[in-house]
């Protein structure tokens, strides 16, 4: 027969077991798996460009994407949006072939191109057949290697961009966007928008787009990943091939210099007298991509207004119902960032939502997050991320991005651990650092007249016709 002292061990060892467990059980909780990318070949051209190949997947299918450090930062101070024009007709014809001739070859073996600038980054993205993966990689190499720039083509492009900023002018949610971007940064190279504006795209001539390509894109910043049914030897063989004597480009990325904001409470009000609504844009300093406070401030986002049932969504658009859309969001570049909030609401009740919006930010600043509400947020962005990797595309272009922005080989498998270690504490900081601790800028387009005698003690006020924003 067990003695007492003999039962109360066992019971206490149970005990300490049964903790244990639920220790365990606490800790699967609290940190998914690691999301694992395939494994990384790296090989480099003669020509210099750094190449990545990751064999993925059983369908015969490959994605590529070339990026080159050749974004709309590197714009000449009179030529803005050079960068996006040049990206877009890139596809219009190369030494060897015609516009159409470049889109029968593409169509026939079923892949596809596209392109797309950044203020970081040039990118050219292919989809492709695993069977035409050195064919479509030769047409990639072609097309930034020897583009033609048709003066036709040009014409024809810059037109359609002229008439495009003219269209521009009857979305105030893009002109708002349009003069926040330049009221913010100023000028600082991130402070125009990528595509440019009137006054300087209509000056783009052929001679401005060969001088980008041989000055700005070149193999030395740029960088090729291949994902999907194609073993890297064939990678770093048809990579060979396909850039072999590409010259030009710098020899390194050009270094940008640090963003110095300076808000201080302006109000700029865009004058659309026809407007029966305001659009609303809330801004200060955030951070670069990469930086250490990236984890905490995404979670603390989601739950101020990230997410579809933040507390600003909850406050403004649920319970007083001043607008069907409002978010938060840092946005992050190689050089800095912004914390940022955009929304619209009805004229008249322009002023009661900046009070509320600027109320909720302060709530958030002085106290910080709930841990129920930092918990939900990171399951939720958790339970998100693995659908970046789903498809050879997502992961071209993640990886991709952890080696243009030095985010490290482990950004990916690290990510969901790294979002649930952190603590309501972190999240308070951060609150602390981005949440207008000074006046924001403030950016208003709507119906001047009615809008502005409602800002009163909110700060400066400028008024400044929609046209300036062409």
């Amino acid at each position: 027969m067990a003695t007492r002292a003999t039962k109360k061990t066992v019971k206490k060892a149970a005990a300490k077991a049964v903790k244990a467990v639920k220790k365990v059980v606490r800790k699967e909780e609290s940190a998914p798996a690691a999301v694992k990318l395939p494994a990384l070949h790296e090989s480099t051209t003669s020509s210099g460009l750094k190449v990545l190949a990751a064999q993925r997947g059983v369908l015969p299918l490959v994605a590529v994407r070339l990026v080159l450090r050749a974004g709309s930062s590197v714009d000449p101070a009179d030529k803005h949006g050079l960068s996006d024009f040049t990206a877009r007709l890139l596809r219009r014809g190369t030494a060897k072939m015609s516009a159409d001739e470049l889109d029968e070859t593409i169509e026939f073996v079923g892949a596809s191109f596209s392109v797309g600038s950044s203020e970081d980054v040039l990118s050219l993205f292919v989809a492709t057949p695993a069977e035409h993966f050195p064919e479509m990689l030769s047409v990639l190499g072609q097309l930034v290697r020897e583009p033609s720039f048709p003066e036709r083509e040009v014409e024809l492009a810059r037109e359609r961009a002229l008439a495009g900023f003219v269209n521009d002018l009857d979305d105030p949610s893009v002109v708002a966007d349009r003069a926040f971007v330049r009221a913010l940064w100023g000028d600082h190279p991130y402070g125009h928008d990528v595509g440019g504006s009137k006054a300087h795209v209509r000056t783009f001539t052929r001679e401005d787009l060969v001088r980008f390509h041989r000055e700005r894109m070149g193999p030395r910043v740029a960088l090729l990943s291949v994902v999907g049914a194609v073993s890297p030897d064939v990678v770093a063989r048809e990579a060979e091939k396909a850039f072999a004597g590409w010259e030009g480009g710098p020899e390194a990325p050009v270094e940008l210099p640090p963003a110095d904001m300076k808000t201080s409470g302006r109000i700029i009000l865009v004058d659309k007298p026809e407007q029966t609504q305001t659009q609303v844009r809330i801004g200060g300093p955030g951070f670069r991509v990469g930086h250490a406070d990236y984890f905490p401030a995404a979670a603390m986002n989601n739950v101020l207004g990230g997410g579809f049932t933040s507390r600003l969504v909850n406050e403004i658009r649920v319970e007083r119902g001043l607008t069907y859309g409002i978010h938060s969001y840092f946005e992050m570049m190689n050089a800095g960032g912004v914390f940022g909030i955009s929304t619209f609401t009805q004229t008249d009740k322009t002023r009661e939502m900046i009070d509320v919006t600027l109320a909720e930010v302060a709530k958030v600043r002085a106290k910080g997050i709930t841990p129920a509400e930092l918990k939900k947020a990171q399951r939720y962005l958790a339970g998100l991320y693995p659908l970046r990797t789903e498809t050879n595309e997502s992961v071209a272009s993640v990886i991709s991005d952890i080696r243009v922005h030095g985010l490290g080989d482990d950004w990916v498998e690290k990510f969901r651990e790294r979002l649930m270690e952190v603590k309501p504490k972190q999240t308070l900081e951060v609150a602390g650092k981005y949440l207008f601790s000074q006046p924001p800028l403030i950016v208003l387009v709507g119906k001047a007249s009615e809008v502005k005698k409602q800002l009163t003690g909110l700060g400066p006020v400028t008024v400044v016709p929609a046209s300036d924003y062409e």
